[in-house]
């Protein structure tokens, strides 16, 4: 059953760039937060170990439609999109290598 408070689902043309077949992190950021480049590395480094998985990076200040979709009010601010661009997990800060991984897990698990 789709919970019905969830944002909708985002698709590639959303985005302006391809789905991940199994999961997306949607990283919206700013062009001055330097967690916001730790955690592009984060995130490119599951991607580079996980077939299946794409990041998008989203500066706030040109996808303004994206940071108002999801609320944004701090950078970065993370979305894990499932294989459907459905959000699945929302995170603010850097995320850990480990959670980053997990979250992915999770998102398989339940697809």
């Amino acid at each position: 059953m789709t919970d019905p408070t969830a944002p909708p689902a985002l698709t590639a043309e959303d985005l302006r760039r391809p789905l991940g077949r199994d999961a997306t992190f949607l990283q919206l950021s700013s062009g001055f937060c330097a967690p916001c480049r730790a955690t592009r590395r984060v995130l490119e480094r599951v991607v580079a170990t996980q077939d299946g998985v794409a990041h998008v990076e989203v500066d706030v200040a040109h996808r303004v439609d994206l940071a108002e979709r999801f609320g944004v009010t701090e950078t970065p601010t993370v979305v894990l999109l499932d294989a459907a661009g459905v959000p699945a997990l929302r995170v603010t800060g850097v995320p850990s290598l480990a959670r980053a991984r997990a979250a992915v897990a999770a998102v398989r698990a339940e697809g």
